[in-house]
């Protein structure tokens, strides 16, 4: 997924960060040079749909104009990472 909007500065990896670990979701978060934030997750369809719905708000900080979201084959990820 890639959150487009006031996304970086605002806390929103570490938000994701945290979230996706207590929910057993595994994948990663990383800030683009383009002012976007980007994140795949894996794991069982409840969390990898919270974890979407999540970014589609962002923390209170965070002002999410648009979600692109889609589905990837899964590449057997472990833990999660804020990169």
């Amino acid at each position: 997924m890639v959150a487009h909007g006031r996304v970086q500065g605002v806390f929103f990896r570490d938000t994701v960060g945290s979230e996706a670990e207590s929910r057993g979701v595994a994948g990663w978060v990383k800030n683009r040079d383009d002012g976007t934030v980007e994140a795949v997750f894996e794991g069982d369809r409840d969390g990898v749909e919270a974890m979407v719905d999540l970014c589609g708000s962002g923390p209170d900080s965070a002002d999410v104009e648009e979600l692109e979201a889609g589905e990837e084959e899964p590449e057997g990820l472990s833990g999660f990472e804020v990169r």
